[in-house]
């Protein structure tokens, strides 16, 4: 009865340190990227994003530009997982950032004049709200 009662009072314990400590957040337990094709010009800049901000979660498992690349790649199918195939040889010593960068190729080709005369245009609405203009304007600023 009494090793009982020490296996509870320890279960108890351990509960109670658990839920003082702060969630533990890693790359597993987010949303995974969604499989980016390259035929949606739109879908770049989010796919950049997501990946970013999985990169900048979990800095431990993506310290070198070749982890982050390769990570970034198996989400790539179709024309996108076409265009990248050649460089899935690069030696590991060659930092591929330069690749990461150039996914942008599959963008807008016109996204920063389109951003520049939205831009122009951007009006905070009489009663709109200032977070949701001060949003659109970083946003837009942001593909600048």
């Amino acid at each position: 009865m009494q090793q009982v009662t020490q296996i509870m009072a320890n279960l108890q314990e351990a509960s109670s340190s658990e839920a003082s400590r702060p969630p533990a957040f890693n790359t597993q337990s987010m949303k995974a990227l969604e499989f980016f094709d390259g035929t949606q010009p739109f879908k770049v800049r989010s796919f950049i994003q997501s990946c970013q901000i999985i990169f900048h979660n979990d800095p431990g498992n993506f310290s070198q530009d070749r982890k982050k690349f390769l990570y970034a790649t198996s989400f790539l199918i179709g024309r996108s997982a076409k265009w990248i195939e050649p460089y899935l040889s690069i030696p590991t010593h060659q930092a591929p950032n330069y690749l990461l960068k150039s996914w942008t190729l599959f963008g807008d080709p016109d996204e920063v004049r389109k951003a520049e005369a939205e831009l122009d245009g951007l009006r905070m609405k009489k009663g709109g709200h200032v977070l949701l203009y001060i949003a659109n304007l970083r946003s837009l600023v942001s593909r600048i």
